[in-house]
């Protein structure tokens, strides 16, 4: 953690260098707070740039978009098929790296149109551990991590946010839909609808912190242990919706929620 004003310092006298750039921006957390700090800093301007694909939940586009419109920041969407992104729907372990490529090759291409020579994206020093094939997409095509640079953690951005009345502070991440799929299965638009409706049901009971892991015809629920005893309460409602959505079994993970749980060893 970097929690000292020197990590926001420098990631501010950083910003101040760029000039003008695009921000990669989802209305999470990471990035809301990147593009806080690049409004007020970058004396060029600065784009904030949102994909919109079939991997977002819906909804979560227009969440952006009017959030960056309510910080006063001019904003882009870029609609991607997934369909069209050669590998992905295989799903393989370099499924990450493949979206990721496309993604910013998109964003890339966009900003130079648009008079933007620098792309940026949210990720944080946190972020270089565990397995994240998505970075190397990213350094291949010189994207740059301002909050990585400056040295600062998940716990920082939540803290500066929190200190800055930044709406997202608390808010918890949300990959994409396909990492609720394993590995090697074929990514259907079904199989990510069925999740995405299937969360829907969950957080409805006042879960934050959630997945719902898709393995065919069993739905694995994924909950913090706090919030075990609310799925338990309502175990007949969720057996009931989650098997309107095409699911056979309705499971909950007693290990609970973990990030990246479907790269863990069989």
């Amino acid at each position: 953690m970097n929690r000292g004003n020197g990590g926001l310092d420098g990631l501010r006298s950083l910003l101040r260098r760029t000039g003008r750039a695009a921000v990669a921006y989802s209305g999470g957390a990471d990035s809301t707070f990147l593009l806080k700090i690049a409004q007020e800093e970058l004396t060029g301007g600065v784009l904030a740039v949102i994909v919109d694909s079939q991997v977002m939940p819906s909804g979560m586009v227009t969440e952006a978009v009017e959030q960056a419109e309510r910080m006063g920041v001019d904003t882009a969407v870029i609609r991607m098929d997934i369909r069209t992104i050669p590998g992905l729907i295989e799903n393989g372990r370099d499924r990450c790296y493949l979206c990721k490529r496309a993604m910013f090759r998109s964003i890339i291409s966009l900003a130079r149109a648009r008079g933007y020579g620098t792309v940026m994206d949210g990720s944080h020093s946190g972020d270089r551990d565990g397995d994240r094939p998505g970075r190397a997409a990213l350094k291949e095509l010189g994207v740059r991590s301002p909050l990585e640079e400056a040295g600062l953690y998940k716990e920082d951005v939540r803290h500066f946010s929190m200190l800055m009345a930044l709406p997202t502070a608390e808010k918890p991440a949300y990959p994409c839909l396909a990492t609720r799929i394993p590995f090697n299965d074929i990514i259907t638009l079904d199989k990510l609808r069925q999740v995405e409706e299937a969360e829907r049901v969950v957080a409805d009971l006042g879960v934050g912190i959630l997945r719902v892991r898709h393995h065919g015809n069993i739905a694995r629920i994924e909950v913090p242990p706090w919030d075990m005893p609310k799925m338990l309460r309502s175990r007949e409602l969720l057996v009931s919706r989650l098997r309107e959505l095409g699911f056979t079994y309705v499971d909950l993970d007693l290990q609970g929620y973990r990030a990246g749980s479907m790269s863990e060893a069989p």
